[in-house]
């Protein structure tokens, strides 16, 4: 199924909506959905420091949903969205459970298996190849997470700085 740019902009605004779950709950802000003929059949957002899970990946939450709602491992002609470019293993699981298309709007310099700093998704040594199109609301999704970590360094920052005055008045 051919997604409109519309569509696709909707879907990517659910991943940012998910994106913001994680946030709220101090996770590093990253949202996914799967989409299987115009509906969501999978969510997920960050939860890796709530569950001390590597593993729980927004990309590998929405992918598991998916495959509870579908009674299947394959999620062919899935399109997956997600804020933020995928690491090794969301990309490997997208590759594995058959991925059709993947969306993603922010580039990352330090983990991106989607073009980044290497593809996998196209690698042709893989028994499937994910389509790719990147930069879907880069801005938004990229000041999501910009925004986060300034937040964590203010916060990190005036804890330091509570702690000394704390320390000085106790001299």
């Amino acid at each position: 199924m051919e997604l409109s740019s519309v569509e696709k902009e909707f879907f990517m605004r659910e991943a940012i909506k998910e994106a913001k779950k994680a946030e709220a709950k101090l996770e590093v802000p990253i949202g996914a959905v799967v989409v299987l003929n115009g509906e969501i059949i999978g969510r997920g957002h960050n939860v890796r420091e709530l569950t001390h899970d590597a593993t729980t990946h927004a990309e590998m939450i929405a992918i598991r949903e998916a495959n509870q709602h579908l009674g299947n491992w394959r999620l062919e002609d899935t399109q997956l969205f997600v804020t933020l470019e995928p690491c090794p293993m969301c990309s490997g699981a997208m590759i594995l459970s058959r991925v059709k298309e993947l969306y993603y709007g922010a580039p990352d310099p330090k983990g991106g298996t989607a073009g980044t700093l290497m593809n996998l998704l196209g690698d042709e040594r893989f028994n499937h190849q994910v389509d790719i199109e990147k930069g879907l609301l880069e801005e938004e999704c990229a000041a999501l997470l910009t925004d986060f970590f300034r937040m964590l360094r203010a916060r990190k920052k005036a804890a330091k700085q509570a702690q000394k005055e704390l320390e000085e008045k106790e001299d």
